[in-house]
C-alpha cells in the first residue's frame, strides 16, 4: 500500500505540469472565447463587455455565407479524411510488405519528412507549383502536351489543389500510426490463413484489417479534427478564394475577427468547436460499437 501511494504521488507530480498547461493554454482560452462570443463586438475585448446573449450566434446562423462555408467545410473534411486515411493505409501496407525491399527506408523518409516541414514553407512551395504563369506543375503538363491544371486559380479545382497539398503534409503522420500497429499484428494468423488457401484480399479483409481497428480509429478521429479546422493552408495559398471556393469556417471566422467583429467571429469559432467535438464523439462511439 505504501509503495502504491508513493507511485501515485510520483504520477501526479509528473502529470501536474501538463495538467496546468492544458488548463492555462487549452481550457481557459476556450472559456474566454465563449465569453467573447456572448458579448457585443465593440466591447468584447474591454474589461467590462456588454453581453448580448445569443445575438451573435443568431446573426451567424442566419448568414448565408456562414452556411455555405460550413457546407464547404463538411464536404472538404469528408473528402480529406477518406483520401488521407485511405492513402496512408495503402502506403503502410505496401511498406510492410516485401514488395519494396531495400527501398523501404527511403519511402518511409519520403512520406514522413513533409510532416515535420513547417506549414508555411511547405504551402508556399505548393502555391508556387500551382502558379498559372510559371508554376512547375503546368510547365510539366505542357511538356507532355496535357491540359493545364487550374490549381488554386480556378473555383472548380481550388479545393482539390488544397486537398493535394494537405495530403502531402499530413499523410505521413497517419502512415506512422498504421506502421506501429502493423508491427504489433500477429503474423502467425496471416501465415495460417495463407496455408489454408486464403487469398491476399481475404487475408487483408479478415485477418489484417480487424487487427488494425485501433489505428484506424485513432487516424479517423485525428483526421476529422485536423480537417474540420483547416486554416493555415487557406491563409497561405488561397485566402478563401477563388470566389469563396476554399472559404472554410475557420477562415470565415478569421476574416470576421480581422474586421473587428469579435463577437461574431468567436461565435463562428465556437460553433465549429462544438461540431468538431460532436462529430469526433460520434465517430468514436460508432467505431467502438463496431468493435463490440
Amino acid at each position: 500500500m505504501t509503495l502504491l501511494r508513493h507511485q501515485d504521488r510520483v504520477f501526479y507530480l509528473f502529470a501536474a505540469p501538463f495538467a496546468a498547461l492544458t488548463l492555462v493554454f487549452g481550457l481557459w482560452p476556450i472559456l474566454l472565447s465563449i465569453k467573447v462570443s456572448l458579448s457585443e463586438s465593440t466591447t468584447a475585448l474591454a474589461r467590462a463587455p456588454r453581453f448580448v446573449g445569443w445575438e451573435n450566434y443568431a446573426t451567424i446562423l442566419a448568414d448565408p455565407l456562414f452556411a455555405a462555408s460550413l457546407a464547404r467545410t463538411l464536404i472538404y473534411t469528408a473528402l480529406a479524411v477518406a483520401v488521407n486515411v485511405g492513402f496512408a493505409l495503402a502506403y503502410a501496407l505496401l511498406l510492410n510488405s516485401d514488395v519494396i525491399g531495400r527501398g523501404r527506408t527511403f519511402f518511409k523518409l519520403a512520406v514522413f519528412l513533409p510532416v515535420v516541414t513547417p506549414d508555411l514553407a511547405g504551402y508556399v512551395v505548393w502555391r508556387w507549383l500551382y502558379d498559372q504563369s510559371f508554376g512547375a506543375l503546368n510547365a510539366g503538363l505542357a511538356l507532355l502536351h496535357l491540359p493545364g491544371f487550374g490549381g488554386i486559380a480556378s473555383p472548380a479545382t481550388a479545393m482539390l489543389a488544397v486537398l493535394i497539398a494537405e495530403l502531402w503534409h499530413h499523410a505521413g503522420f497517419y502512415v506512422v500510426i498504421f506502421l506501429a500497429n502493423l508491427a504489433l499484428c500477429d503474423k502467425a494468423l496471416a501465415e495460417a490463413a495463407a496455408i489454408d488457401g486464403a487469398s491476399a484480399w481475404q487475408r487483408l479483409r479478415y485477418v489484417i484489417l480487424p487487427q488494425l481497428r485501433p489505428a484506424i480509429l485513432i487516424n479517423l478521429i485525428y483526421a476529422l479534427i485536423q480537417f474540420l479546422k483547416t486554416f493555415t493552408v487557406v491563409v497561405v495559398m488561397t485566402k478563401g478564394g477563388p470566389n469563396g471556393a476554399t472559404n472554410f469556417v475557420s477562415y470565415f471566422a478569421y476574416r470576421l475577427f480581422d474586421q473587428g467583429e469579435y463577437g461574431q467571429a468567436t461565435a463562428a469559432g465556437t460553433i465549429l468547436f462544438a461540431i468538431v467535438i460532436g462529430i469526433s464523439a460520434l465517430a468514436y462511439g460508432l467505431a467502438k460499437r463496431g468493435q463490440a
